[in-house]
């Protein structure tokens, strides 16, 4: 009977780096398994034995001490770096990493990539994907050479980081570093993003100036535009009705007709340069003032600043105690973090805030001066725009174009009314005042410039 050979034990040496950098390197893993060599050959720690086992224990167990050990020491360091605002990982992109101040800061270019990926969703125009070819334009692309992804368009613009919040463990906390953008901005986005809006398709611009600018004023439809050429081989423009809504009977408008009653509107909501200069005098002399109320403004806003951190405070508290669930607690820190940013930006743009009122009333004289400039060219894809920025629902009906003013050109529209009817000589008995209401409509003594039998189709019609 064959006796089984005594089984010697076998032993395996562990060698790891301390650390990635090769500055930082305690001892290289060649020293290491050099010094593990010397000691396995001096020293036999082992045996299989009772007494071996229970010292083979102890050593585990002073391994496992020592790696239980180190986590401990790094997770504390992680929750120091957390307090000090510092971000923990590699810095997203539009930041870079500091290996100097072991935060990130913005990255020159890439951050402005990032403003301008959130201006332009902030519109309303765009969608994931075109966001995703905007910034492949600008030569952010994947390592295939794609576009990013719309799910990576989708966290960038989720992302917290960019509002100078740190996170770690599904937790948001101030950050040190600085903001890439507004809180305004990235709420905009956010409401954009929880609609889910898809954008208009935007159409090529054609050579006709007011084809779908207003609605027919019987049925509803939109208003286009066709080539007509009679039989002498002139080619005229007429605006007409899609009659996409059924039966309508409105006649076609030319488009010199169309054009006439625009310029009239122009002149409606036109002043003088000389008025319009005294205008802007005024409104530089008002936006000098001191702005007395600047100081109450900036306690009120320092105050809910302050009770918004109290409040941070107290919910930290509470959860501490174990009275509040962890989904709520978070759910509610990141509305008070939120919301003090909000805060923050709002403390920082006060003194600004005289521009509330000032700005508008700008931005009403610069008008009445494109008025003036438009009046004297013939540029008629910028009157559509500019009837478009200070008016609403333009209609046509019976050959007359209305539009409903906004309120500052309502007022001055019946101003300058009144000023005509005032200047008339009362001995003129043919003089008749222009009547505003709602809709301003400009036309002859029958609401129309062209004669009905002018207005029958030529012949050789060609349709949009």
């Amino acid at each position: 009977m064959k006796t089984m050979p005594e089984l010697k034990p076998k032993y395996f040496l562990y060698a790891r780096k301390s650390t990635e950098d090769d500055d930082h390197q305690i001892m290289s893993i060649e020293a290491q398994l050099f010094e593990l060599h010397e000691y396995a050959r001096r020293e036999i720690w082992f045996e299989p034995t009772p007494q071996g086992k229970f010292m083979l224990q102890v050593a585990f167990g002073q391994s496992k001490y020592y790696s239980d050990n180190l986590v401990e020491n790094i997770n504390r360091g992680i929750r120091q770096k957390v307090r000090r605002g510092e971000w923990l990982t590699k810095a997203p992109f539009g930041y870079l990493n500091n290996p100097k101040t072991r935060n990130i800061e913005p990255h020159a270019t890439e951050s402005r990539i990032v403003v301008r990926a959130f201006e332009e969703y902030a519109k309303g125009t765009h969608t994931l994907g075109t966001i995703a070819d905007f910034m492949a334009d600008h030569g952010i692309v994947t390592r295939n050479g794609t576009p990013p992804a719309k799910a990576s368009v989708a966290r960038m613009f989720t992302n917290r980081v960019y509002l100078g919040l740190t996170h770690h463990k599904g937790e948001h906390y101030d950050g040190s570093f600085a903001p890439i953008v507004s809180p305004i901005l990235f709420e905009a986005v956010q409401k954009i993003l929880a609609k889910k809006s898809r954008p208009r398709v935007q159409k090529v611009p054609n050579h006709f100036p007011f084809a779908q600018f207003a609605r027919c004023g019987e049925c509803g439809s939109m208003i286009t535009a066709q080539y007509a050429t009679n039989r002498f081989g002139t080619t005229y423009t007429y605006y007409r009705c899609t009659k996409k809504k059924g039966v309508c009977g409105q006649p076609y408008v030319s488009s010199s007709a169309l054009t006439a009653q625009m310029k009239s509107l122009l002149q409606t909501v036109s002043l003088p340069l000389s008025e319009i200069e005294v205008m802007e005098k005024q409104i530089d002399l008002w936006e000098k003032e001191s702005i007395s109320e600047s100081g109450s403004v900036a306690q009120n806003l320092k105050t809910k600043l302050s009770e918004t951190k109290e409040k941070l405070d107290k919910l930290v508290s509470i959860y501490l105690d174990g009275d509040i669930e962890r989904e709520i607690y978070l759910a509610r820190k990141d509305l008070l973090l939120r919301q003090k940013a909000k805060l923050e930006e709002s403390f920082k743009d006060f003194g600004q805030q005289r521009k509330n009122w000032v700005e508008p009333l700008r931005r009403f004289v610069l008008s009445l001066r494109e008025a003036v400039e438009l009046e004297k060219g013939e540029n008629y894809f910028a009157w559509r725009t500019y009837f478009q920025s200070i008016g609403s629902n333009p209609t046509l009906k019976d050959k007359s174009l209305s539009i409903h003013w906004g309120e500052l050109f309502e007022f001055m529209a019946h101003t300058k009314a009144n000023f005509i009817l005032e200047s008339v000589p009362r001995a003129c008995p043919t003089a008749r005042p222009v009547t505003f209401s709602d809709g301003v409509s400009i036309g002859g003594l029958t609401g129309s410039r062209t004669p009905d039998s002018a207005m029958r189709m030529p012949r050789n019609t060609t349709l949009l």
